[in-house]
């Protein structure tokens, strides 16, 4: 089989296991990619060939019975997540040669179904900015135009599944690093509900923004990964309802039934302008649902000021969350020593205000849309930006109000703790355009069961990048 890279997740692990090929064939096929692509993508922060070798001719001299649903199947770990043995520098100058004696759980887990890591994806210093341009290494790239930015922060695991390095990968969310990323890579990008993954054994924040979700090229690869992901750990402070029987990936065969559907193409709070193509990717995913059957309203989705305030206290305070010796501090890149500069200025306080507001206000926002069960939005404001564009002016906090400008909808599922799907419906000039849905609380598996609905009766899979 030559043609390795296109094979979905699921078409690679049916592969391994009716023998058709091997998983060294499969990894070999992936390093081979990576090592030629991942460059100019910008997409890894650390291969380990040698790792995901001995794993695929453990996994072919044991036989893929045991293996697991994904046996054979090629992935790779953001590098803000741990794993035991191999370098995880968070994407700072400050971490280069640091190595984890632990696996954060979620890598046991997608160990444990029979994936096979070639390694790190790249992301931004400690994951904070929505791109992924770290000190010292190449930006990461969208594959649709490699002068544009893969977002951020799981922006090489996005560059790597586009470009058909790997079918799947991990990423994780806490203001739209999965989706972000998805719609300016042209893939399916699920912010999973919060605690649906565990977050331990020291992953997580105490405000509960951040996620792990999986990126893919298919709803089905995203559903099946996240199968892989999901499992009920003790001690983990929020539990969500268990999944459906059957998993995430049988949900896809039940048809999701008639849904009312919220629009809101505006932008949810001042300062952002939506692009003309954000705006009609998300009324043409609409027109696309009503033709299908589901109820589509029109509504406007805004984001209390004081909510924004809050949402912007708790960032600063959560990039003090990376330990930095004194010394380093002065190594650390410009924005990031904005916010933890801003962070240190938050008083204890005002940080429990901040997290009091947030509950408060996403307990509206949520009763606000009770009668639907998604909301449609945009993914992001803008089209791909041109790599450097939100650090062009010098100002880190410049750099932070583009952000802001640029991807106004995504933090809110992260403050719901709602579960939200980027899905790639719409292409303007040749570059990707991302729509989300979002869901309730522990309801993936309705927008996994919709957005499965939407990409059988609009495909994207068969569209490929340039040159890749």
């Amino acid at each position: 089989m030559s043609d390795l890279h296109e094979l979905t997740a699921l078409e690679t692990a049916a592969a391994v296991r009716h023998g058709e090929v091997t998983a060294l064939d499969v990894v070999d096929a992936a390093l081979a990619r990576a090592e030629r692509l991942g460059p100019v993508l910008g997409a890894f922060a650390v291969l380990t060939p040698d790792r995901a070798r001995d794993a695929a001719r453990a996994l072919d001299r044991a036989g893929v019975a045991g293996g697991g649903p994904l046996a054979g199947v090629p992935t790779a770990i953001k590098d803000l997540t741990a794993t035991a043995g191999v370098p995880t520098a968070r994407g700072s100058v400050i971490h280069d040669g640091d190595v984890p004696a632990r696996d954060d759980d979620v890598v046991g887990l997608l160990r444990a179904a029979g994936t096979i890591s070639i390694g790190k994806t790249a992301v931004p210093e400690f994951g904070l900015p929505c791109y992924t341009e770290p000190a010292g290494a190449p930006p990461a790239v969208t594959p649709w135009d490699t002068t544009r930015s893969a977002g951020g922060s799981s922006g090489g695991a996005a560059a790597a599944v586009a470009a058909g390095i790997l079918p799947v990968a991990h990423g994780t969310d806490g203001g739209g690093s999965v989706r972000i990323p998805a719609s300016v890579c042209g893939l399916v990008g699920l912010k999973t509900t919060r605690g649906r993954v565990p977050a331990g054994p020291a992953g997580g924040d105490p405000a509960g923004l951040s996620v792990h979700g999986p990126l893919a090229r298919t709803v089905a690869d995203a559903a099946a990964f996240l199968d892989a992901m999901t499992t009920s750990a003790p001690g983990e402070p929020f539990v969500p309802a268990p999944p459906p029987d059957g998993g995430f990936l049988g949900a896809l065969a039940r048809p999701p039934g008639r849904l009312r559907i919220a629009l809101a193409v505006d932008a949810p709070l001042d300062g952002a302008v939506v692009d003309p193509a954000c705006r009609r990717a998300a009324e043409d995913t609409a027109a696309l649902l009503a033709e299908l059957g589901h109820h589509v309203e029109a509504v406007a989705l805004r984001l209390p000021d004081e909510v924004v305030a809050a949402f912007l206290t708790l960032w600063t305070v959560l990039s003090l969350g990376d330990p930095v010796a004194p010394a380093d501090e002065p190594r650390l890149q410009p924005l990031t020593r904005h916010l933890r500069a801003r962070g240190r200025e938050v008083g204890g306080w005002e940080a429990m205000a901040a997290l009091h507001t947030i509950q408060v206000s996403t307990r509206a926002l949520v009763a606000e849309r009770a009668a639907f069960d998604a909301v449609l939005t945009p993914t992001v404001a803008l089209p791909p930006r041109p790599v450097g564009w939100f650090t062009a002016g010098g100002d880190p906090a410049d750099d932070f109000a583009r952000q802001i400008a640029f991807t106004p909808w995504t933090a809110i599922a992260n403050l719901t703790g709602e579960p939200a799907l980027s899905l790639p419906l719409s292409w303007s000039d040749g570059l990707p355009i991302g729509v989300s849905l979002r869901g309730r609380r522990s309801e993936e598996a309705v927008l996994l069961a919709l957005g499965a609905e939407v990409e059988a009766a609009r495909p994207w899979a068969q569209r490929r990048p340039p040159a890749m």
